[in-house]
């Protein structure tokens, strides 16, 4: 059930960025997608991007807001970050499933994934929130983005220097403790490896702060323009330290973690300032609302529909759409759209139903 004291932009943030992902993962052929809706090849960062960090800077908003009470009611920590715990377990649990599915083959099973490391990144945020300060809390990231840098690209190893794909410090970690149980496209190293996720954890306090910011005593205009100003104070910082350690999104670098936080940060000051502060309600917002609201449902539901249309529909489809717009990236993104269109049905029974499925 919804709370009073819910941000409508954050869901509204949440649901866009769920849209987002089924766009980019599903297109009705990989060998045919607008650039803007590819990673980037290695180093850089396209719009497409933005999608995995939006995710775990909403997570650490969300913490938060949803922590905010029981961080003063300290003799209720323990009983709270048993609870944190669980719902982690069951969130890495839901991820391996899902990489697992449909043959499960568990002797190759790829250990880390995209609801694992949003997992790490919740628990780590919730217990951060829980016992530490703000000031801390900066701290703590600051810390851990130089010593990433430092171990990545600095000190003197011989696979540092160019930041090679596969022969880079995070790669050599991941091939020796998950060989073999890494994303079937890599082989060698893993987006969402060990290494990776210290860094990735960092996004998600950005998001934390940012939570924290928007619960101080003090007008909306003022939060609004605080969140604008810290945010590109972050992407300048980012293109900057870009040039000594590259914006990656596969190595999650420091850099990259600046400007992509900057970003959210940016994105959900527009939104609050339209959504809770001007309190814009047109329709448009509830179909981002619903999906923001039931996102953990989206997401997996997705994925299974994913491999039920691969193996079904997808390819009939994406060719009959080719030989209607003779154009193969626009029935590419077509599909795609469809695709969030299926996904939406169930996604807004759900909603009208006012049930909200959390894990």
């Amino acid at each position: 059930m919804t709370k009073p004291d819910r941000l409508l932009s954050l869901d509204v943030f949440r649901g866009i960025t769920i849209v987002a992902m089924l766009i980019v993962n599903d297109p009705g052929s990989w060998s045919y997608i607008y650039s803007p809706l590819e990673h980037a090849s290695w180093h850089g960062c396209t719009p497409t991007d933005l999608v995995f960090p939006f995710f775990l800077f909403i997570v650490g908003v969300s913490v938060s807001l949803s922590l905010k009470k029981v961080r003063y009611e300290k003799q209720h920590h323990s009983s709270r970050i048993g609870h944190i715990i669980k719902r982690s377990i069951i969130l890495f649990g839901i991820g391996l499933f899902l990489n697992a599915f449909p043959f499960f083959h568990l002797e190759s099973i790829r250990i880390p994934g995209v609801l694992q490391r949003i997992a790490i990144v919740f628990l780590v945020c919730a217990v951060l929130f829980l016992k530490t300060s703000w000031k801390s809390q900066v701290i703590i990231s600051i810390i851990v983005l130089l010593l990433y840098w430092l171990l990545m690209a600095v000190l003197p190893m011989s696979y540092n220097q160019n930041l090679l794909p596969g022969d880079n410090l995070a790669a050599h970690i991941d091939a020796y403790f998950l060989s073999g149980h890494m994303w079937s496209s890599t082989k060698t190293w893993d987006p969402e490896g060990l290494m990776s996720t210290f860094p990735a954890i960092v996004t998600g306090i950005i998001g934390m702060l940012a939570g924290q910011w928007l619960q101080l005593k003090q007008s909306k205009e003022t939060m609004v323009i605080g969140l604008f100003v810290v945010g590109n104070v972050l992407i300048v910082l980012g293109l900057f330290w870009d040039m000594a350690f590259p914006i990656n999104k596969s190595l999650w670098t420091s850099s990259y973690v600046l400007y992509s936080g900057g970003i959210a940060l940016n994105f959900l000051a527009i939104l609050y300032w339209l959504l809770d502060v001007k309190r814009w309600r047109g329709k448009g917002w509830l179909i981002f609302k619903a999906f923001g609201v039931n996102a953990i449902f989206a997401y997996i539901f997705g994925v299974l529909l994913s491999y039920g249309f691969g193996y079904t529909i997808q390819v009939p489809f994406f060719r009959w759409l080719k030989t209607i717009t003779g154009n193969p990236e626009l029935s590419s993104l077509i599909y795609a759209l469809f695709f969030v269109g299926v996904t939406f049905i169930p996604v807004w029974v759900l909603y009208k139903r006012r049930i909200f499925l959390k894990v």
